[in-house]
Formats: C-alpha cells, structure tokens, sequence
C-alpha cells in the first residue's frame, strides 16, 4: 500500500511511478507530478508524447502498466469499481471535438449527466442547464443544435456539460483545436473565470504557447525520445531557467515574433 504521508496539504492530484504502455510499447514511464488544488496544471510536450493518454489515464479510460494516481489521499488506480465511481463524478472533461450529441440541443447535451447521475426532474435538469450555458456565455442559446453554431461557440456548450455536475476537477484535452486566435483566447480566459469563480482545479493538456503563458501555474513536461518527463513547475521559469534545451526549445517557440511574457 503507498506512502500517503508524503502528500503535499495542497495536492489535488498525485501522480506515481506512472508507466503507460501499449502492451510491450512503453510510450512514458516513472511519472512524478502533484497537480495543486485550485491551480491550473499544462500537461504539455512533443507529437506523440503521450499527452492525451496521460490524460485519459487520469481520468480512468486507460490503466497504467505501473503507478498509481491519487485524488487527494484516495488511491484512483486501486479503487474498486463504487469508489472508482465515486470518483470520477468530482471530474469534468471537456475532448478536442466537445462530444456534444448533434441530435441534441445545447440544453439537452448539458442535461444528460444530470439525468443519469441525479434525481432531479425535467424542468430542474432544464434550469441546471440553462445556468450552466450562461456561465460559459450561451444565455439564450438552449434549444440550437451543435450544428448551429460555431466551433468556438460548441466547445464552450461542451465545457458546460463537463460542468453540469459541479466538479471539482476540470479536465481539457487540447481546447484551442480547431479555434481562431481570438476564440482561442476567449476559451483560456473563460478557463481562467471558471477557476476562480467555481474554486475548481484544472488539468489541460494543450502544445498552444499562447494559451501555456496565459492560463497555466505548473506543468509537466513530456519528452518523447527518453520517454518520460524532463521537467515540472512554472512555465515561464522553465522557459527563462530551465537547465534541459529541449524543454527551452519548446517553450521559445516563435520567441522573435513576440510570444507572451
């Protein structure tokens, strides 16, 4: 049985030892990183790094070959199948595409964990939902289809839906994808808004510079060719202090065209 004493008071997640592989393919081994409750934490590194996949570890899609992962002193990895359950109702997550159900209304995407995991009636579910559109600013928007608005517009109906059960962990895997600079922009603020008003924590994996130097506390940092990882902490002193080039390479990225500071 692991250690817990070591835990840090502010850890909202701990990861240990992870190793993730497919079958006898190590992709990232001996991971070792504390996601700070309340922070924002870039899971960030090369193509082919492993970054969704460590994401889907975290949450319970994929089993690690080795490790555990920790929600406070609770051990996810060793969890039987109702406290795994338990679990994963105090997380939110929003994939690259939104996941948002086309045969739907924004209204009705946000409703479904709330009809499954509650016992709240039609018109409840329906006001829930229209208070979660609102804070991600679609007030008005509840009866449109995925397909009747924008790519921007539906990743932030699908961030709505991730928050439908009021979670205490946010999960992002890679936001920005498909975004415009400036929907881009307003989704890392909207990230930033959520955090501070709702208290939660928040886990992104994204490669977007822009949105790293805007939204992110801490990071860890993925290398595909050691496979494991070469750094964790502060962005922007990884980038200004950091002793491994590769890890300095990647976040000066575009440095000359006026990358954030």
């Amino acid at each position: 049985m692991s250690d817990t004493s070591s835990f840090a008071a502010d850890a909202e997640i701990t990861v240990r030892g992870l190793t993730m592989a497919y079958g006898d393919f190590v992709l990232m081994r001996d991971l070792d990183f504390t996601v700070r409750r309340g922070s924002v934490f870039v899971i960030m590194g090369g193509s082919g790094s492993g970054k969704s996949t460590l994401l889907r570890h975290m949450i319970g899609l994929k089993e690690p070959a080795a490790g555990e992962i920790f929600y406070g002193q609770e051990n996810f990895t060793r969890a039987d199948a109702d406290q795994r359950d338990r679990m994963v109702r105090r997380l939110g997550v929003l994939f690259q595409s939104g996941a948002l159900f086309s045969s739907l209304t924004l209204a009705e995407n946000v409703g479904l964990p709330l009809g499954e995991y509650t016992r709240l009636g039609p018109a409840d579910i329906r006001e829930v939902a229209s208070l979660k559109l609102a804070l991600v600013g679609l007030r008005g928007f509840e009866d449109f289809y995925p397909a009747e608005i924008s790519g921007g517009m539906q990743k932030r109906a699908g961030l709505a839906r991730a928050m439908a059960l009021d979670p205490e962990v946010l999960f992002f895997d890679e936001p920005s994808a498909g975004l415009d600079p400036i929907s881009s922009r307003r989704l890392d603020e909207l990230i930033l808004e959520l955090r501070d008003n709702l208290g939660a924590t928040v886990a992104v994996v994204t490669h977007e510079l822009a949105s790293i130097f805007t939204i992110a506390d801490d990071c860890v940092f993925l290398d595909p060719e050691s496979r494991t990882m070469i750094a964790t902490g502060n962005p922007r002193e990884l980038r200004d202090h950091s002793d491994d080039p590769r890890v300095r390479t990647f976040l000066r990225r575009g440095e000359t065209g006026g990358e954030p500071t």
